[in-house]
Order: C-alpha cells, then sequence, then structure tokens
C-alpha cells in the first residue's frame, strides 16, 4: 500500500481539493474518501492530512467552517473557494500531463 510520504509532492493537495469539489467534508471523511475511492491504495494519516489542509486554508484554496459530524461531534468542514476550484482545475491538467508523459515512457520498450 502506499503511504503519503510515498505520494508525488503536492498529490495528497490535489486529491484533498478533488475530494472536497462536490461537497464540504470534515478531516477525517476526507481521509476515509481518499482511502475508499482509491480502492485501499492510499492511505492518508493525520500526520499528512491536516498540515495540508492548513497549508491549503492559508493559500485562500479551502475555507473552514465549524460544523456537526454523522456521530454528533463538533468538527471543521472543508469547501473550496473560487480560487480553490481554480487552482484545481490548473492541477488536474497539469497531472493529466505529467502522468501521460510517465506512462509514454514507460510503454516504450
Amino acid at each position: 500500500m502506499s503511504k503519503p510520504t510515498d505520494l508525488v509532492q503536492g498529490t495528497l493537495a490535489l486529491l484533498i481539493l478533488k475530494t472536497i469539489a462536490n461537497q464540504p467534508m470534515h478531516g477525517w471523511a476526507i481521509g476515509q474518501r481518499i482511502r475508499q475511492v482509491s480502492r485501499e491504495v492510499l492511505q492518508v494519516n493525520q500526520g499528512a492530512l491536516y498540515p495540508t489542509l492548513h497549508r491549503l486554508e492559508q493559500n485562500g484554496w479551502i475555507k473552514a467552517k465549524w460544523g456537526e459530524s454523522d456521530n454528533n461531534r463538533r468538527a471543521k468542514f472543508y469547501s473550496l473557494t473560487p480560487a480553490g476550484r481554480k487552482y484545481l482545475e490548473k492541477e488536474q491538467a497539469n497531472w493529466q500531463r505529467l502522468s501521460t508523459a510517465i506512462g509514454l515512457v514507460l510503454e516504450t520498450s
């Protein structure tokens, strides 16, 4: 299984932004969703998740709002800002370009 430290630099931020693009989520749910969507391959630990959320918030790409989780606990819910949505689109395009180029190199014999 991949660990957050195995991810390409900046990939965790991209995964977080993509995960909250459709609906606000609290930190634990973000990590669980990434794990679920990746079919258990990507495990995001809290030591990597929360500093990345903090950095995204400082950059103005996400905003946090206190709310109540499904289990009636107080939690911070993160959502994209307009700047975050624009950044996500740009980074997704960059990722597609990079992964296509890597695929081409790996396919050559």
